[in-house]
């Protein structure tokens, strides 16, 4: 199969490059997905360069990036039903501790990991489902329904951001994001039905004004840190921050005090360390969202894929306005 590999950690276009690769047959449980698209996240392209704490070498000799994508189940190991075969699927964990990921023209995972989709969804769709789109829904939906209740998305234009706000909205809450310049039209689009520029300097203020004064119930925060003062500020009683991100201040410091006399519950989200019955329910609402049509996954630029590099370079430059992918098919 034709793969994406790289072997020690570095800038994109020095240690990427296209190689043939034989593809593993599947074993017990296991099915081979041929893939026709490849989500590429933050988390990849950070994991390429070596930039997680204390990791110093890649965890494989040989390592096909990406945890994201789509495709058609195109063998099956003993134990799956031989009916999956032909199957429209997305992918989850591709390369979550495994050496090889979507960055290929096939991949072969347990088939818990390739995941039906839905018969009205595209490829292209199912590529941001693995990482974006459950995270989403996590955030969204940890804590159980939430109608009738207000949520607070801070990044609401983001890739998770956006699909978050959908989520919610599809979930029967009030919904208020955070975004600037562009973002705010697209979060708006997306069905907030308030967006606050999240560089205000009295952001708390704003954001109780755009409730009628009343507390928030549930945060989906993706800069836990730099936003952590307004969220303890407008956080209901009992209410939950949901953080999955972050960058700005990886070492925040809490008001401990406001969030003890409001009972606040800190939920940190990392979505490719999901219990088994946690991602059965994720999996669960994100599909019957796409399923009704209430997801849309915006998607900036396919990149062919011997231009991975590229597309690792897009994803760091940021300011984006939906996900990379590359084409696998």
């Amino acid at each position: 199969m034709k793969a994406i590999t790289y072997e020690r950690f570095g800038s994109a276009r020095n240690v990427l490059r296209l190689d043939d690769v034989d593809t593993p047959r599947p074993d017990a449980g296991e099915v081979t997905v041929d893939l026709m698209f490849s989500g590429v996240n933050p988390s990849d392209v950070k994991a390429r360069a070596g930039t997680r704490p204390g990791v110093t070498r890649p965890p494989f000799p040989l390592v096909i990036p990406h945890s994201d994508g789509s495709g058609v189940i195109s063998a099956a190991g003993d134990g799956v039903d031989p009916a999956r075969v032909g199957e429209r699927v997305w992918i989850w964990n591709g390369q979550w501790r495994r050496a090889f990921g979507t960055a290929a023209s096939q991949i072969t995972l347990p088939q818990d990991q390739a995941v039906k989709l839905p018969d009205n969804v595209d490829f292209e769709t199912g590529a941001v489902l693995g990482i974006p789109g459950l995270t989403a829904a996590f955030t969204v939906f940890s804590g159980g329904d939430v109608a009738s209740k207000t949520l607070l998305v801070q990044g609401g234009a983001g890739t998770v951001g956006l699909l978050a706000v959908q989520l919610a909205k599809w979930g029967g809450a009030r919904v208020i994001a955070t975004a600037r310049g562009s973002g705010a039209e697209r979060a708006r689009e997306a069905g907030a039905d308030v967006v606050i520029d999240y560089a205000e300097p009295d952001l708390g203020a704003r954001i109780l004004a755009a409730n009628s004064g009343q507390p928030i119930d549930r945060i989906v925060e993706v800069e836990f840190g730099r936003n952590i003062a307004a969220d303890t500020e407008v956080i209901a009683e009992n209410g939950t921050i949901c953080a999955y991100g972050s960058a700005l201040e990886m070492e925040p410091v809490l008001p401990f005090y406001p969030l003890l006399f409001k009972a606040v519950t800190i939920e940190i989200a990392l979505i490719y360390l999901l219990g088994d019955a946690e991602r059965r329910s994720t999996i669960d609402r994100l599909n019957r969202a796409l399923s009704e049509g209430a997801l849309r996954c915006p998607v900036e630029r396919v990149f062919p894929l011997a231009d991975c590099a590229a597309a690792h370079e897009a994803v760091e430059a940021g300011n984006r306005a939906g996900a990379i992918l590359l084409g696998t098919g």
